[in-house]
């Protein structure tokens, strides 16, 4: 008696948020809204022309899920950590891509519509047997071709990842495209607790038949939502669909060039949950991997697929880990197998460390992760594969620049910052230059060849958060690559090795000359090199030349920040202010560039239209038939 009387007198506690007749509040969500903004501060003028905003779209934030409770902090001097957000990040992918455009490209030469692909590395003699080729294997589109600006795409003369474990062998699909092996799970229909709601378009099969097939698809991300946009469409505000997640906000997204058909698209999404999804749009499919962190339990930064490979994909962690999984294994609780790469270990200096803790030749390959390596204390912020697919070039929370050569899974060199960490970091098409951005508020120019930092680009006023290469303003010799940051601004940049301002402290070297800023650069650097000399660090050629061959004995080195007085600087050709918010991604296209801010907006940006000589017209029609 007395126990009820207690039970019935006691006060309840509050509620964790405010109800309506003891019910929880519905959560409402909104809709994207597309606005035609005009006026002389939504356009920008280069040298090629002025470019002009289209569209911009504002992605729909949505509100925190009613399981999630608001975070309280009592302590308004506190400096703990946020939970992990990406702003937007976005994926853009075309199925059948647009003929090419020859007004886009640089006009110096009379081949010009055709040095994208020399620039690429490709072999114009196999131009037409590559053609017919496409066209009995619809699968291959010719964006395969160049989805090799963004290190996605695999050159003929790199091995694939793995091929030395017999474990580890290739797989096989059919040439259509149309019996790849899709996830299990029903994403509309799935009742897992991760995944919160699924909105598709309620007409979503009409619009997939109906769409311009030359169009471009966007995958983005802000907070907890993802959504699947077709940015070809009239009504591109309108998801193709919607997922939106409980509590885990996707940081980063991949779509796989290799396996992309009109029927199939394979994406995989890194969370900060840790959780990473394999997701099959048009079948609205989905996988689970590193379920509840089983094999890392830290956030995911970046996420990328191995080039060349259909199941593969390389994971960046928030602890400094590098993780390869297999998209269709199973996941097994993960134990180090405390592999250390001994040759180029160093003690008491973690920047020179690679601790393979699974490496990819492990005869333990029943479950994920395929490999696993160790390469910082700190959160790998970004990581790109070189076109040719034979580097990896990771920027980290620590500062460094490290390149390694993922096939033989090897350190070969690490780059320090001017100060702070790097924050992104991106490959020239022909795989010569490397480009990071970073807390510094610099852009800095490296070359692979060389082995050493070619230029640093001031002109951010805070911090740097993506960069990318134009390919379509990129020619053998001279390259056009774009920035943005937390100042709100987009910079352009147009590099050329001749053309670099001489540093006030370079004394006799000749002006621009990267080998000749290589040779004090040595004076430095060998004092703390360990291992075998490399026999070709001052190669010339092409990372994308076939006789070039990936060297087993290759030295690993460290390389000491270069004063500002003996580097050359780059000033930008443009910077705008194109967003009221932090910008935190930038993509170009045939037609346009994208950007992307923290809140939400995705901004186009027509290109402009340069008037076309004969003779281009002629290359251009002689190639398409």
């Amino acid at each position: 008696m007395a126990n009820g009387m207690y039970l019935r007198s006691a006060i309840p506690p509050p509620p964790r948020y405010p109800t309506t007749n003891g019910l929880p509040p519905q959560t409402l969500e909104t809709a994207n809204i597309l606005h035609h903004p005009e006026g002389p501060e939504y356009r920008y003028q280069v040298g090629e022309g002025t470019y002009i905003l289209r569209d911009d779209l504002q992605l729909a934030t949505p509100p925190p899920h009613p399981s999630e409770a608001p975070v309280i902090n009592p302590n308004p001097l506190a400096t703990g950590a946020a939970p992990p957000t990406a702003g937007v990040k976005m994926s853009l992918v075309s199925l059948n891509p647009k003929k090419i455009r020859p007004d886009l490209y640089k006009t110096n030469t009379t081949t010009s519509s055709l040095l994208r692909w020399r620039s690429l590395g490709l072999n114009n003699s196999k131009e037409s047997k590559e053609s017919k080729e496409a066209e009995r294997e619809p699968r291959k589109s010719t964006e395969s071709k160049t989805s090799s600006q963004n290190g996605s795409s695999k050159s003929s003369n790199a091995p694939a990842f793995g091929v030395g474990n017999a474990l580890l062998s290739p797989v096989i699909s059919t040439e259509a495209g149309l019996r790849r092996r899709k996830p299990k799970n029903n994403i509309i229909k799935s009742n897992s607790s991760f995944v919160s709601r699924v909105i598709p378009h309620e007409a979503l099969a009409k619009k997939l038949s109906e769409r311009d097939q030359g169009g471009s698809f966007a995958f983005v991300n802000i907070n907890r939502a993802f959504q699947w946009l077709d940015l070809s469409s009239g009504t591109k505000a309108e998801p193709m669909t919607k997922i939106l997640f409980t509590k885990a906000h996707m940081l980063c997204h991949d779509v796989n060039p290799l396996t992309k058909h009109p029927t199939h698209i394979d994406l995989v999404m890194g969370s900060s949950a840790s959780d990473i999804i394999w997701y099959e749009p048009m079948s609205q499919k989905y996988a689970r991997i590193n379920k509840n962190g089983i094999i890392n339990g830290s956030p995911v930064s970046k996420i990328k697929w191995i080039p060349g490979s259909e199941n593969y994909f390389l994971a960046a962690h928030m602890d400094g880990t590098l993780v390869v999984y297999d998209k269709e294994r199973e996941d097994a609780p993960f134990e180090s197998e405390a592999v250390v790469d001994e040759g180029i270990h160093i003690e008491d200096d973690e920047r020179s460390t690679l601790n393979i803790t699974k490496s990819v030749n492990s005869t333990n390959q029943k479950a994920n992760p395929v490999a696993c390596w160790k390469i910082s204390n700190q959160s790998v912020n970004d990581f790109a594969f070189s076109p040719d697919g034979r580097y990896l070039a990771c920027v980290s929370e620590d500062g460094y620049l490290r390149i390694i050569d993922y096939l033989q899974e090897k350190l070969t060199d690490v780059y320090n910052a001017y100060y702070g960490g790097f924050t992104c970091v991106t490959w020239s098409p022909d795989g010569k230059y490397i480009v990071t951005g970073g807390q510094d508020d610099l852009v800095s120019i490296w070359s692979l060849n060389e082995r050493q930092i070619v230029a640093r680009c001031p002109g951010h006023d805070s911090w740097v958060t993506a960069v990318a290469f134009d390919p379509w303003r990129c020619d053998d010799k001279s390259y056009r690559f774009g920035s943005v940051g937390d100042d709100c601004k987009l910079l352009l940049w147009d590099f050329n090795v001749g053309m670099l301002h001489r540093p006030k402290g370079a004394g006799g070297r000749t002006r621009g000359s990267v080998s000749a800023q290589s040779t004090l650069g040595r004076q430095r650097t060998e004092s703390t090199t360990v291992g075998r000399l490399r026999s070709d660090s001052n190669r010339t050629t092409s990372v994308h030349q076939p006789e070039q061959e990936l060297d087993e004995d290759a030295e690993f080195m460290n390389h000491e920040v270069e004063p500002r007085s003996r580097t050359a600087q780059l000033p930008p050709i443009l910077s705008k202010k194109v967003d009221e918010h932090a910008l935190s991604g930038i993509a170009f296209e045939q037609e346009c560039i994208i950007t992307a801010c923290q809140e939400g907006h995705v901004r186009t940006w027509d290109r402009p239209r340069e008037p076309v000589n004969s003779s281009q017209l002629d290359l251009t029609s002689t190639k398409s038939q």
